[in-house]
């Protein structure tokens, strides 16, 4: 092999450093090999020496300084230990199900750490008793949460943060409101109250947010955020009324179920609800019917269990057409035929939904792509990944855009649903905040989609009013101004390099 005559200079070096650098790492390597040969050179004849009576001592080779040298348990000591593992978790099971404890109670964060921290006593630990439990052990976590509650407010008071309004209603049909806080530190429970009398009435209402504000610091609070009910939308106005500086917002999730109720009324959608949920209602109902559905679609469900009430019927609806065929092979198969079920009024039914029903598949393909945009729309705000209030606004432009796309932009499709979400949207889901929110996000602020219309920014000015004072409101435009030209910090590189990082 000989040397290119043609090679540039420039490359002939760079060969032949990459060549010099190989040939020195492989003499590194091979002295470092060498050593080790030598130390098990070593060892051997250290072992040979004990063998014959004459001990000498352990020559050190270059991997000591990166190992320790542990003898390994014997083959019957490891059998023994796997043994003994056996019993302890056995012992602990016989804790769980004595209690009742539910098995998922090994996957609180809680649940290792004090399993390790037993065995780091070792042995002669003696279990706290129920005494301990309900006294100084008590104590010391309460006083542990409220100092990680002091955190929690320095966040507070540095960035603001949210009240949530949470109502349910538990086993015994009591409603109980839960208000927690959310700011950049994290949601924090802050206490529940049984509201049961108190629900239907306004100002009773009102007064649980107020004591919740105070508590909170009113110069602190950005936004209450509760649902929808009218009782509630009386509570908001009152609120934004007597708080000048907060804004009462409806919650995103509640506003777009109620987006899909309205739109399960239309008859298209109310009437293929209605058949898919007698189809899932029958199969579901009886075993035999459920095993034979999971033989065909492969052990694939149809139920989907969402956040809403709605959503789940959406997606449950997005399951059926998913296993059509499946459900088509069922219904028509020998087995079926030669069922009990088929002779009966429900079975039949069913059949007749799945296999005869020649409106049926069309109506589910046209719900679904009118739906789903919104129902993942549902899903992002409903999440914890990412603020939701920087992109909703976005996010249901670009659902809309996607359910007229899906529809193959015909108007007559798509605008009913579009006249439903907007409906609920101009009232619920397009606040000042949602704009400036909007606005104020540099991954949308910057990019090539962005809606520079008027309301985006009079949400934008209308929040700077309401909630900074004269001289923060100056400071704000003078910042704002730099935002927006990419001035200054805003456009250092790693300013904006990090606007997709949100």
């Amino acid at each position: 092999m000989k040397a290119c005559p043609s090679a540039p200079s420039e490359v002939v070096e760079k060969c032949q450093k990459a060549l010099q650098e190989a040939t020195e790492l492989k003499n590194k390597r091979n002295a470092v090999l060498n050593d080790i040969r030598e130390a098990a050179s070593q060892s051997s004849q250290s072992r040979d020496n004990l063998a014959t009576g004459n001990p000498q001592p352990k020559g050190k080779g270059p991997m000591d300084n990166f190992a320790i040298s542990i003898a390994r348990q014997s083959t019957l000591n490891s059998s023994w230990k796997k043994d003994e593992r056996r019993e302890v978790c056995r012992t602990i099971g016989r804790f769980f199900f004595s209690s009742g404890l539910p098995f998922n109670a090994c996957n609180d964060p809680y649940y290792v750490p004090m399993c390790v921290a037993i065995a780091k006593y070792g042995d002669g630990f003696i279990p706290p008793s129920m005494h301990e439990m309900r006294t100084w052990i008590r104590k010391a976590e309460v006083d542990d949460i409220n100092q990680l509650m002091e955190e929690h407010k320095k966040a507070w008071k540095q960035y603001g943060c949210s009240i949530m309004s949470d109502g349910w209603t538990d086993g015994k049909s009591r409603c109980i409101i839960n208000f927690l806080v959310n700011s950049p530190a994290g949601t924090w429970f802050l206490r529940s109250v049984d509201a049961s009398d108190t629900i239907k009435n306004g100002e009773l209402l009102s007064n649980y947010l107020d004591k919740v504000i105070d508590e909170v610091g009113e110069e602190n609070v950005v936004q209450v955020i509760t649902d929808n009910g009218s009782n509630y939308v009386n509570v908001g106005k009152r609120l934004m009324e007597k708080r000048k500086n907060l804004y009462w917002t409806p919650c995103a999730t509640h506003c777009i179920d109620l987006m899909l109720e309205d739109i399960g009324k239309m008859k298209i959608h109310e009437s293929t609800l209605a058949k898919s949920k007698q189809v899932v209602k029958f199969i579901y109902g009886h075993t035999w019917v459920l095993d034979l559905m999971r033989k065909f679609t492969k052990n694939g469900e149809l139920l989907r269990p969402a956040v809403t009430r709605f959503a789940t019927a959406y997606l449950t609806l997005q399951s059926i057409h998913k296993q059509k065929q499946a459900l088509q092979s069922m219904f028509s198969s020998q087995e079926w035929q030669t069922c009990a079920w088929v002779k009966k009024p429900e079975g039949m039914k069913a059949q007749g939904t799945i296999l005869f029903d020649r409106f049926f598949w069309g109506h589910v393909k046209y719900c679904i792509q009118s739906v789903i945009p919104l129902v993942s729309v549902l899903r992002e705000v409903d999440s914890e990944e990412r603020p939701a209030m920087a992109f909703i606004y976005e996010l249901m432009d670009a659902a809309k855009e996607r359910i007229a796309f899906n529809c193959g932009n015909n108007e007559k499709k798509y605008l009913p649903i579009w006249k439903r979400i907007d409906d609920r949207r101009a009232s619920q889901l397009h606040k000042p905040l949602h704009a400036a929110g909007y606005y104020l996000n540099p991954q949308l602020r910057f990019d090539k989609k962005f809606s520079a219309h008027e309301e985006v920014k009079d949400g934008l000015y209308q929040c700077m009013e309401r909630m900074l004072s004269y001289k923060d409101r100056l400071k704000a435009d003078v910042q704002l101004d730099f935002y927006g030209n990419v001035k200054g910090e805003f456009g250092s590189q790693i300013a904006i390099d990090s606007r997709k990082l949100l």
